[in-house]
């Protein structure tokens, strides 16, 4: 300790202190004290350092690094000044604190490096991260001297098959690989030519998940570099206790100006990425792509809103006419469902079907369709009794056959509508029938004995068993598109094409099967599948969807 006077010079100083300097205690007096700890190194101690001599202030409290008077080895010391009470006198403290502070560092770097690999944790990765986009912001930070230019970059990857290690080998085995990864990783991030400064961060971020931070990035050209060769260093084999096990990596790569990016919307962007790298096959680095990011974006925000839309009433039904080939007349109408989403507009079924099927929305919206379909089918039949009534066809999703009980559904939705149950068609895709067992071939026996129309719907593209047709209670198939739109060409007709749909007709016939030629737009097409002996046709030849209203006008005259 020592005492200080209004003009900062010691007045006196025990030899604790002088020790501590590595000086006699009586050489310290009217040395100035803030020279003694370096109090003028750090601006903000110095002008506290100030306010206390001046009395505008009751206290400076701060830690210096100094040096060690015998090794030059650095010392962590905590200086106090304060005024001596009732005296003229400050006095000044210092207490060495580089146990304390040495302490800290380790346990600092325990808490914030993972036991397994020794690579900073998610914790660090975050701090580090949140630290360069910050920096960023100012212009005097960054390896090109101006916030608005500086560039980050992030490889976020997951390990493909490690699952299949850990399970089968144990967990330690399972460390061991993690930690030799580890080693890959921070040998290719080293090894990158264009690295600033101290080199890249590379951490885990828990589990088989790492990143690699670039900062002061050059370019997408760097980043897709370095995740090629993180790629093929993870994918060479490892030997691990006496394995030699391979695993691969799927990578999400992000690269972009650090001013105006935040921590969560680059992370979310390289897990999006990372996972578009799975779904495409794994075992290979995608490129964020901001397209690609706003589809998805769009998707969560259908799925986010699909089952409060049916409650609103945001979807409508159009109809389109299924045409007899022999007779031209409208034998019956597909129901088909559209979204009028109050922000994204009129949305047709591929934007939104293949969603409600995969968060089971399906069933809600299915039963929706089914009942108005069928209300309006019998309401078409009350206000025009002359009219011969058409059936209404609905699509039948798989997951509403698994996941809600579809006979019951269909026949309290004819007992509530008062429709006839022949006047019902319900299509199925044929990859949903075909190897039909259990619940939904039961469910199809049901419906059939109700006398309901069961229809295959796009028959051909899958796996077209004209035989396993035999034993299902299927009552008419509809040919896929595909096989239509062959017929276009009608200057240079393709043999082949017309062989195989009349083959296909033919097999159907001899089974009982009627058949519907979808995607019929001309007059040509429309006369060779006649000719071939298709039942029905629909497509814009015919007519496009039209609303319920319009339907009665499309109805074939009565019969005398």
């Amino acid at each position: 300790m020592a005492l200080v006077d209004a003009d900062g010079l010691v007045v006196s100083a025990n030899d604790g202190l002088g020790a501590l300097l590595g000086a006699d205690a009586a050489e310290l007096r009217r040395r100035p004290a803030a020279d003694l700890v370096d109090l003028a190194g750090d601006a903000r101690a110095w002008r506290a350092y100030r306010e206390v001599l001046r009395g505008r202030r009751s206290r400076l409290r701060c830690t210096r690094r100094l040096k060690h008077p015998g090794d030059g080895r650095p010392l962590w010391a905590e200086v106090t000044l304060a005024p001596v009470p009732r005296g003229r006198h400050l006095l000044l403290s210092v207490t060495d604190v580089t146990d304390r502070r040495e302490l800290q560092a380790r346990l600092r770097h325990l808490q914030m490096h993972d036991p397994v690999t020794r690579l900073p944790n998610r914790t660090l990765f975050f701090e580090r991260l949140t630290t360069a986009l910050e920096n960023s912001s100012y212009g005097s930070f960054g390896a090109y001297g101006d916030g608005g230019t500086v560039r980050i970059g992030l490889c976020h990857l997951d390990l493909d098959g490690f699952k299949a290690v850990n399970d089968t080998l144990g967990h330690p085995v399972g460390d061991r690989l993690l930690a030799a990864v580890a080693t890959r990783l921070t040998e290719c991030a080293e090894s990158d030519p264009h690295a600033h400064g101290g080199g890249h961060l590379v951490a885990r971020l828990g589990g088989d998940e790492f990143a690699i931070l670039v900062e002061d990035s050059t370019g997408t050209e760097q980043l897709t570099a370095l995740a090629g060769a993180v790629l093929d260093a993870v994918q060479r084999p490892f030997d691990v206790a006496g394995q030699r096990l391979s695993v691969s990596a799927s990578i999400g790569v992000v690269e972009r100006l650090a001013a105006g990016t935040t921590v969560n919307g680059l992370m979310q962007a390289a897990e999006t990425t990372q996972y578009w790298a799975k779904a495409d096959g794994k075992a290979r680095w995608t490129l964020f792509d901001p397209e690609r990011n706003a589809h998805r974006m769009t998707r969560q925000a259908l799925s986010s809103s699909l089952r409060p839309a049916v409650e609103r009433g945001e979807f409508a039904l159009e109809y389109q006419p299924l045409v007899g080939m022999a007779d031209g007349a409208v034998h019956g109408v597909e129901a088909l469902v559209r979204w009028n989403h109050p922000r994204f507009g009129t949305l047709s079924p591929n934007r939104f079907i293949g969603i409600a099927e995969e968060d089971g929305s399906i069933v809600q919206l299915g039963r929706w369709v089914l009942r108005t379909a069928c209300r309006q089918a019998r309401r078409w039949q009350i206000d025009h009794p002359e009219a011969r009534p058409p059936f209404v066809s609905v699509n039948v999703a798989v997951r509403q056959v698994w996941d809600s009980d579809l006979v019951a559904d269909v026949a309290d939705i004819l007992e509530e509508t008062g429709l006839e149950p022949g006047l019902l068609q319900l299509e199925l895709t044929e990859s949903a029938v075909m190897g039909s067992a259990g619940r939904p071939l039961q469910a199809l026996r049901a419906l059939s004995e109700m006398d309901v129309r069961i229809a295959i719907d796009d028959f051909g593209t899958g796996y077209s068993n004209l035989a396993y047709l035999s034993r299902l209670p299927v009552s008419g198939l509809k040919l896929d598109g595909s096989f239509v739109r062959g017929f276009q060409d009608e200057a240079h007709p393709n043999p082949a094409d017309e062989v195989v749909v009349e083959a296909m007709v033919g097999l159907a016939h001899r089974l009982g099967l009627t058949v519907t030629a979808e995607c019929v737009e001309t007059a040509g097409q429309a006369e060779r599948l006649r000719r071939i002996g298709c039942d029905t046709g629909q497509g814009w030849w015919y007519s496009r969807p039209v609303p319920a209203s319009r339907v009665p006008d499309l109805l074939p005259a009565p019969c005398t």
